[in-house]
């Protein structure tokens, strides 16, 4: 059977902000941050994002933005490359730092933040698939503070196995399954029944016609997105180029090199 892709954002939401699977969201933060099940006590989703009745429309937001115990935490799923991914998860992650910070307050009452972002393409140069960052003294390796960890999570580095000893690998894994047989991998490898639950999930919502129609205009959706930012990139070359063989013939370069210069550029 051909399944709905958990890693498309309208089947993503639906599976970890509906508030009918807050053990499965409960579940995978626990894993995700590595912290017992047990030491969550509170979960405050904040603005899960509305799904739009047009699902060719655009998502005023593609994360999820959590406060976990007294922690604040954003989930960020993101399939498409990203010119300068680094400095704008940086950037997010400072605006979620600060954002909880009322007039009046000092600066000790500034809170953990933890960007969790789970990436469908390569973005550094190591075989690991999680890379966790924080603030540390270049030599000593002190660490600044604690309050800062970003990390991210390389999907296109999974195995092709599942890990049955680590639950990070398992979630990971079932958000980049794209078939029964990868769905059926994760069931089989895992004692966490909140992922054999979000499986079965998927599995209903492969099974129903109009989830399956939603997921294909949003994945329709995107694929245009692309294709006209892809366009337009090249356009923008284009139009450049023009500019800087018109500087160049008002400075007197040659046809030759004016030629070179276009079939170099293209």
């Amino acid at each position: 059977m051909e399944i709905v892709k958990v890693k498309l954002d309208v089947i993503f939401k639906k599976i970890f902000a509906d508030k009918e699977n807050e053990d499965i969201l409960h579940c995978f933060l626990a894993d995700m941050m590595q912290i017992p099940k047990e030491s969550i006590t509170s979960i405050v989703l904040e603005d899960p994002g509305l799904l739009p009745d047009d699902m060719s429309g655009k998502f005023s937001r593609m994360d999820l933005r959590l406060t976990v115990n007294d922690e604040l935490v954003n989930v960020e799923l993101q399939v498409k490359p990203e010119p300068n991914y680094r400095d704008r998860s940086l950037y997010y992650w400072s605006r979620m730092y600060t954002s909880d910070l009322k007039s009046g307050e000092g600066y000790g009452k500034l809170k953990r933040s933890i960007a969790l972002n789970i990436i469908s393409f390569n973005l550094f140069d190591t075989p690991a698939y999680c890379s966790e960052f924080g603030l540390y003294e270049k030599n000593r390796r002190e660490l600044l503070t604690d309050k800062l960890s970003i990390c991210f999570f390389e999907l296109r580095k999974l195995g092709k196995t599942v890990d049955a000893g680590d639950a990070r690998q398992q979630w990971l894994q079932f958000i980049n399954s794209e078939s029964e047989e990868e769905l059926g991998m994760v069931e089989k490898n895992t004692d966490r029944s909140e992922l054999k639950k979000a499986v079965m999930i998927v599995r209903e919502m492969s099974a129903d016609e109009r989830t399956r129609e939603i997921a294909r205009l949003r994945e329709k959706a995107l694929h245009d997105e692309a294709n006209a930012l892809g366009a337009a990139r090249e356009e923008g070359k284009a139009a450049e180029r023009e500019r800087a063989i018109a500087y160049m013939r008002m400075l007197g370069i040659s046809q030759e090199q004016i030629d070179h210069y276009r079939s170099a550029s293209i």
